[in-house]
């Protein structure tokens, strides 16, 4: 594992390609994260974001045969709270993607033909061989040296196998130390792995806000003692945050609720209209996350990796979900959790009354506060840094051989480097 602690050089015109798409939101939402922060720490870096799904159109079997895009299916299952069958809808898809991979990769290499990053960025699972064969197609069509490729995990751990991490020769950002274990169990030369101090969360979390908490808790109709939550289920809700909201009712607790419903404006309406004996604030898709969870005191949800280092930046403890139903690729994020004590793991949301109480005794709550307040994550401005040298590096591999040293010399001239 590398620890990076580089110059600042800020390489002037440096071309980055970052990958993402639209499944689920996050992926999008760590791309911009990243941009944001890359661009105010080297400003003069030519960032250029490609959504993977404009690249494959040509290669979207499910849309031509369906007339649905395969992230419109993964969202409206985040929407409808239907997550059981994530695991094999995971294999399949990637048994799909396995099958489409020359088209793919074909793709790929067109669109890197016509013009040459200096870094290629992938933060998506899935497709990472493809993106590296393409790449590296494209590079020996211009007889040119190898392009360095990173992947960010923008998961706490890898769900193997061919989801995040690859068997192939390229560099990896992780955020935990169990997803540096498995890229170094899987092979990768530990000085290609790096460890960051957790996922990447927009750098509007770490600004100070200054609000009188109470003032806007009496604004948005909340009382400004209760302690209150924060209920998300990431861009999409779920119908899940309904059924919480009756139970919170029922357990009969001196709390309070915000639910955000993001782009789910069936389940907002259908909050808002539910007869609470609790104060509570509902809002549909909103930007001011930071905003909201400033006024919050615990945060209730399922484990994406998102919303609860959100969470975990803005000082909240966490309540979450382990069962059957929860995403396969998230179940390492509840024992992440459970294991540095940041909250409470529940068996099912049936039991969200007896966390709530919990949260609600002083001592435990402050006890998980400050485990949370302990955890210093900085990633999305530690990144920028480890990009800036890999650049570094490549440009000083590349003038050592000049431009036409082969692949082959490159290969081995970076084989022991950073």
């Amino acid at each position: 594992m590398t620890t990076l602690r580089p110059e600042s050089t800020s390489h002037a015109d440096s071309r980055i390609d970052l990958i993402y798409f639209d499944a689920g939101g996050g992926h999008r939402a760590s791309a911009a994260a990243l941009i944001s922060a890359a661009r105010q720490q080297h400003p003069s870096w030519n960032i250029n974001p490609i959504n993977l799904r404009e690249v494959l159109e040509p290669a979207d079997v499910i849309r031509r045969l369906t007339g649905v895009r395969i992230e419109d299916f993964y969202n409206s299952q985040l929407k409808h709270g239907l997550t059981i069958g994530t695991g094999p809808l995971l294999r399949i898809t990637q048994m799909l993607i396995r099958q489409l991979e020359p088209t793919i990769i074909k793709l790929l290499a067109r669109n890197w033909n016509r013009s040459r990053p200096e870094l290629v960025v992938s933060m998506i699972p899935n497709f990472n061989h493809a993106i590296l064969q393409g790449l590296r197609q494209a590079d020996a069509m211009n007889r040119r040296s190898e392009t360095p490729m990173v992947t960010i995990l923008t998961d706490l751990a890898d769900c193997p196998p061919h989801f995040w991490i690859e068997h192939q020769k390229q560099y990896l950002v992780c955020g935990t130390e169990a997803a540096v274990d498995q890229a170094i169990a899987m092979g990768h030369a530990p000085a290609r792995v790096f460890r960051t101090s957790g996922m990447i969360v927009r750098p509007e979390f770490y600004r100070p806000i200054e609000i009188n908490r109470e003032a806007e808790r009496v604004r948005l109709g909340l009382d400004p003692e209760l302690p209150t939550g924060i209920v998300m289920f990431g861009s999409y809700g779920s119908s899940q945050m309904a059924s919480i909201a009756r139970r919170i009712e029922n357990a009969q607790l001196e709390t309070q609720l915000i639910f955000i419903c993001g782009h789910n404006d069936k389940l907002r309406e259908r909050i808002e209209s539910m007869e609470l004996t609790y104060p509570f604030h509902c809002v549909g898709f909103t930007q001011e996350i930071p905003y909201f969870m400033k006024l919050a005191d615990f945060f209730i949800g399922k484990p994406g990796p998102g919303s609860i280092s959100e969470a975990l930046v803005t000082g909240l403890p966490l309540i979450v979900e382990r069962n059957s139903w929860t995403m396969v690729q998230e179940r390492f994020n509840t024992d992440w959790i459970a294991q540095n004590e940041f909250g409470i793991v529940l068996p099912s949301f049936r039991e969200i009354g007896s966390a709530v109480a919990t949260m609600l005794d002083r001592e435990h709550f402050l006890r998980l506060r400050a485990n949370v307040e302990a955890y210093d994550n900085r990633a999305v401005f530690e990144i920028p840094e480890i990009l800036d040298a890999l650049i570094s590096h490549h440009r000083t591999a590349n003038w050592s051989f000049g431009r036409t040293a082969t692949a082959r010399q490159f290969a081995s001239e970076i084989h022991y480097g950073i």
